[in-house]
């Protein structure tokens, strides 16, 4: 294992550049949904990344489906995209925005014990606790209004009581904003999620320059941008269906994987089954001159190792024998760079096709199913169960 390791480290290896993130981006949808537009997809997955700058942290990057239009349509837009609407009488546009992300019960402070029962014995009494009930609302707003802010996000509703104080106040107050939601814009508008307001002074709030309602389709949306973690952006996903649109998400967040550790360990291999070729060439000459059983261990390692461009032949619908083969050939020459190319379905300079992966990604499957193996090497026994008798039935 330690001699392969090395071995990749050592033979064709190179950093990456925004041309290798590329074809990275566009090997890792080739065989997905986003397949005919891979390189529109594969650009705006690299400058989601890029905006990273080093960070694995994808929170950050907040994908939107909305359906309508064709996949093409899809854009990346800096800062943050709420999928909420602003409420009636509240502000459209606000600059330098304090915003105070909550998690609170905004609706009317009912008396919350199951089974209890207030008897009155008139109408007046039931103005009164009404009235009771709304200036226990009022105070909560006010505390939360003392805190200075101009945007108050609720994961929970708000009723139209303390959106109408808000409203007076200049402040816009949005609800029923999904938890995931709330999450990703306290993290990049820098503040933390609060659900009691005694104490402003504790409550770290979040910062953005500008927030405004846009339109995507049909649809309105809360758009907050230069947000103080400055590389988050959204990608807007349209499409045809929400089937088309989920299967997009998973393709594209493959992509966003794969780029992001990239960029955190920045080499680079040639992909199309080139690296296990190279190291079942550089097994097998080692399993020549290693003495012992230990040469049939280290020949079976070999044979696993081929298995890997058998299968993407195989999964191709081409002859896994034959390719398998003339790759095997192909190896012997020095300084080869050939691999299996799907598309044309023969075997192709993996370098001029631009077919590249991550060196990282490979190395976890690497190591991952050699680790595997020897678990279940180290089983001393195997216990099965019987099998389920099959019940007679008439």
């Amino acid at each position: 294992m330690l001699y392969c390791k090395r071995l990749w480290i050592t033979k064709r290896m190179k950093r990456y550049s925004k041309s290798d993130l590329m074809k990275i981006a566009m090997t890792t949808l080739s065989s997905k949904i986003l397949s005919q537009d891979k390189e529109y997809f594969a650009k705006l997955a690299v400058d989601a990344v890029m905006r990273l700058k080093g960070s694995t942290n994808l929170e950050s990057i907040q994908i939107i489906k909305k359906p309508g239009g064709s996949l093409k349509d899809s854009f990346l837009d800096e800062g943050f995209i709420l999928d909420k609407k602003i409420g009636v009488g509240q502000p459209k546009r606000i600059e330098n925005a304090k915003i105070l992300v909550a998690n609170t019960a905004m609706d009317t402070d009912k008396v919350k014990i199951y089974g209890a029962r207030v008897r009155v014995d008139s109408m007046a009494k039931v103005a009164e606790i009404e009235a009771a009930e709304k200036e226990k609302m009022k105070e909560k707003v006010d505390k939360i209004i003392a805190h200075g802010i101009n945007c108050f996000v609720n994961r929970q509703l708000i009723y139209n009581f303390p959106e109408e104080l808000f409203a007076n106040a200049g402040i816009l107050a949005i609800e029923h904003a999904d938890f995931d939601g709330i999450e990703r814009l306290a993290l990049v508008t820098g503040g933390e999620i609060a659900s009691t307001f005694d104490n402003p002074e504790s409550v770290k709030l979040g910062h953005c320059k500008l927030i405004e309602e846009i339109m995507i389709g049909e649809d309105k949306l809360i758009h907050f941008s230069g947000v103080e973690m400055g590389q988050a952006c959204t990608i807007v996903l349209r499409g045809a269906s929400r089937h088309v649109l989920d299967e997009a998400e998973r393709s594209l967040h493959d992509a966003l994987c794969v780029l992001s550790q990239t960029v955190n360990d920045s080499r680079v291999l040639l992909g199309g089954g080139w690296p296990e070729m190279v190291m079942a060439k550089e097994v097998d000459e080692l399993a020549r001159v290693t003495p012992g059983k230990k040469s049939h261990a280290i020949e079976a390692f070999s044979r696993a190792l081929i298995a890997i461009p058998t299968i993407i032949a195989d999964n191709a619908g081409l002859d896994s024998a034959e390719l398998v083969a003339q790759l095997r050939a192909e190896h012997h020459k020095e300084g080869c760079t050939a691999g299996i190319d799907v598309i044309s379905g023969s075997i192709g300079d993996m370098a001029e096709r631009g077919i590249s992966e991550a060196f990282k990604v490979k190395q976890a499957v690497l190591l991952s199913a050699t680790e595997a193996a020897e678990m279940i090497l180290r089983v001393d026994e195997i216990i099965t169960c019987a099998p389920r008798k099959r019940e007679d039935r008439m």
